[in-house]
């Protein structure tokens, strides 16, 4: 100290660190960003898991939301955005980051992508009745999935709906 150069001050490793919340500490935005992502149906098998439906096992296109949650789209499937139902538009941002169109009305010409959950076989939801291009979709993944069981794959072509 009065001998040498030296400083007594010991340095932290950072100088916030008394600032920091604990490693296990939910981040403020937790709730709501699980919350966001029930009510858009943002659920998908979180990577690693395979990208697969809990309910038919079939493959999905899973996309990250803006929110650090998991969608599972329909694979290779845009759909012009004025036939699907709100909240069920989701659109695919460069850089491959889903985000829901919401109530929103979609932009003339607009092409978005349709969440798994509501053509899959699995499920039975009551909105999808009214959309009869959705049923095809829902009768040909059921298709699909019966061939899957059976072992036998196939390109399959998406059914006329009309």
């Amino acid at each position: 100290m009065g001998d040498t150069d030296e400083s007594s001050v010991i340095p932290s490793p950072s100088p916030d660190l008394h600032r920091q919340p604990p490693p296990d500490a939910p981040s403020p935005w937790e709730k709501t960003d699980r919350a966001q992502a029930a009510v858009e149906g943002a659920g998908g098998p979180e990577p690693p898991a395979p990208p697969l439906c809990p309910d038919c096992g079939l493959v999905g296109d899973r996309r990250v939301t803006y929110y650090g949650w998991h969608v599972l789209l329909e694979p290779d499937l845009p759909v012009p955005a004025h036939m699907v139902p709100a909240w069920h538009r989701w659109y695919v941002d460069v850089g491959g980051t889903a985000w829901n169109g919401r109530e929103s009305e979609p932009a003339p010409g607009a092409v978005c992508r349709v969440p798994h959950r509501i053509t899959c076989p699995g499920l039975r939801l009551e909105e999808v009745g009214l959309w009869r291009w959705l049923d095809a979709v829902r009768a040909e993944n059921a298709r699909r999935a019966r061939r899957n069981a059976d072992g036998r794959t196939g390109p399959g072509a998406l059914p006329d709906a009309g």
